[in-house]
């Protein structure tokens, strides 16, 4: 049932994620009327300072990183705030953090810490009672390093929480573009009648970042690209392509379709994975240095991985889709490319005019673009005859909801975890069966010892990436 949280728990408060994401998203949020004067906010971490001293840390956040026209009243948001030392690993301290919650009628806890302090923070919070009732929880990625560990750590929030309540993140979900992603499906009917095997040849999904290791290195070289993003935000964004449509947008409706798309992806050959490392390189003029450079010392932990996943069901039988995700790439740009089937006969090609294939561009960041690419008649007369040419058909986002405020991926979900919506989380058996197919990965890696190929930086990946879609006659959409 879902209720309204008048008490949100804010482990982890004075962390980068909380600094950059959290307190801005909860400022915004506040300053738009879309959380109340009631919602008392508990901050917690190991550092050691008052509420007046955490006040003063959220508010240089807040002005660091939220731009000032979202800001609204900050002082009235910052007394909203409240904070309590804790060190998650000690039972010292829970009893403390009980007595500044206090009675709540809701109670949303957020978790933005290392996976490794979820079983001792929830085991403190059981013990002194913040787990009962309607008390629900939010834990951040990663969870787990495979599927045998991710099993522990959802066992252990189990012991707790009831799965209705507990709100696994997958910050992706958040964005409004991947949400518009369910709209364009969904709310037209348009595109559903030739959402099959029958009319798309194929899909791609990019997730190219420009920057290297940053202030992750101990995170990243355990984790590496695959289950960094691939295993969560990539498998999530090939899932709502690939759904059925569910019988209503609810939590359950909406999971129900997403984890079948997941247990219907075929296991991976070892020829349909391609695993990269960045060397040094040149991007944007500047030279960079090689993976190994950044981290000081050898590592074979891949910067990049490309694949070929299939869905094995009615709708998608036959249909490759290519996933493909890399550090220090030419440019930041998430987007999925829908590439439709050629038209079965041209009554052009006596004119001389050639056809190309309808493609659906959907681009997530860092614009928010949807184009749909049309054969159109280059006007004018001519010797040469008849001419088409691609043209495209645009909804730049920000320009078509110019009225609207753009907001930050954590806003919506915090608001979701405060009300209670579990559509844009993801479920226990999503999760395990998204490590399933990325577990059977790693171990064809590690069975046929598997390292990987080199790149440099500011390049689109290892060259056996381009033979990988090649090798079906696909170009990467690269422009």
């Amino acid at each position: 049932m879902k209720f309204e949280a008048d008490r949100l728990l804010l482990f982890g408060a004075t962390g980068d994620l909380s600094q950059r994401m959290l307190l801005p998203s909860l400022c915004a949020l506040h300053a738009d009327g879309l959380i109340g004067k009631d919602l008392r906010i508990v901050a917690t971490a190991r550092s050691e300072m008052t509420t007046r001293e955490f006040r003063d840390f959220a508010r240089e956040a807040l002005e660091k990183y939220l731009p000032k026209n979202r800001r609204g009243p900050m002082a009235d948001f910052l007394n909203q705030i409240s904070y309590v030392p804790v060190d998650a690993t000690t039972p010292e301290g829970y009893d403390e953090l009980a007595r500044e919650v206090g009675n709540y009628k809701g109670l949303a806890i957020f978790l933005s810490t290392a996976p490794s302090l979820f079983e001792p923070t929830i085991s403190g919070l059981k013990r002194v009672g913040l787990t009962k009732g309607n008390a629900r929880i939010a834990l951040e990625k990663p969870l787990g390093t495979d599927l045998e560990s991710s099993r522990e750590i959802n066992d252990a929030v189990a012991q707790a929480f009831n799965e209705d309540r507990i709100f696994r993140i997958d910050h992706y979900l958040g964005k409004e573009t991947v949400q518009n992603l369910l709209a364009l499906r969904f709310a037209n009917i348009l595109l559903e009648p030739v959402w099959n095997s029958n009319y798309i040849e194929h899909v791609q999904i990019t997730v190219a970042e420009t920057v290297g290791l940053e202030s992750r290195v101990a995170y990243y070289d355990d984790s590496g690209a695959l289950r960094d993003m691939v295993q969560n935000h990539m498998l999530q964004l090939l899932a709502l392509v690939a759904m059925e449509p569910p019988t209503s947008f609810d939590a359950t409706a909406v999971r129900d379709e997403k984890v079948k798309v997941l247990r219907a992806l075929r296991p991976a050959k070892p020829e349909e994975v391609v695993t990269g490392q960045y060397r040094a390189g040149a991007l944007d003029g500047k030279s960079v240095p090689g993976y190994d450079e950044e981290l000081g010392k050898d590592s074979g932990t891949e910067t990049y991985v490309a694949l070929k996943a299939h869905v094995d069901n009615w709708r998608w039988r036959g249909v490759p889709f290519y996933l493909r995700h890399g550090k220090r790439m030419p440019e930041r740009i998430t987007e999925i490319v829908v590439q439709f089937r050629c038209i079965p006969h041209s009554i052009f090609e006596g004119r001389g005019a050639r056809t190309e294939p309808n493609r659906l561009v959907i681009e997530i960041q860092p614009k928010e673009n949807i184009q749909l690419t049309m054969m159109a008649k280059v006007p004018g007369l001519g010797s040469e005859g008849l001419r088409l040419r691609p043209v495209p058909l645009d909804i730049a986002m920000p320009d078509a909801f110019s009225d609207v405020v753009r907001r930050i991926a954590y806003e919506r979900l915090l608001l979701d975890l405060i009300h209670g919506d579990q559509t844009l989380f993801v479920r226990r058996d999503e999760v395990e069966a998204q490590w399933d197919f990325i577990d059977h990965i790693r171990n064809l890696w590690a069975e046929n010892d598997i390292q990987p190929k080199t790149y440099a930086a500011g390049t689109w990946g290892p060259s056996a990436a381009v033979a990988l879609a090649e090798r079906d006659g696909v170009t990467w959409h690269d422009d």
